[in-house]
């Protein structure tokens, strides 16, 4: 009775984490609207306003980008511009590096997830 109780709670959570929906995915016509609030110091290419360009900015070095300038701590964070680290950052730019010269935080999780779908559409 134990081995049948046993294989189909495994069965169980095989077909459920095998049908479970994906992790949340963002819009990027929704992305592409939200984005129009830091267009006024980003571009959405390699060109370069009061921030760096975003283009490609999915897997790139924070600090990275060249003729940029950036906070000393911007430059020494080790951050890597992924999913997670992008919500977080624009959640709250500060708490992430502290002396980052980017003021202006996303408040509404919906907004980041999908202005960082809008993001990624850009560096595929």
């Amino acid at each position: 009775m134990t081995k049948i109780f046993a294989s189909v709670v495994v069965s169980t959570l095989i077909l459920v984490s095998a049908t479970a929906p994906a992790a949340a995915e963002g819009d990027v016509a929704l992305g592409q609207k939200a984005f129009q609030r830091c267009s006024a110091c980003h571009s959405t290419t390699d060109q370069k306003k009061v921030g760096p360009g975003l283009g490609g900015v999915v897997g790139r070095a924070a600090g990275a980008a060249e003729g940029v300038r950036y906070s000393a701590a911007m430059k020494a964070s080790g951050l890597v511009w992924d999913e997670a680290t992008l919500d977080r950052f624009l959640a709250a730019p500060r708490e992430v590096v502290p002396t980052t010269t980017m003021t202006v935080g996303v408040p509404k999780p919906e907004d980041r997830l999908n202005i960082i779908a809008y993001l990624k559409s850009l560096s595929e």
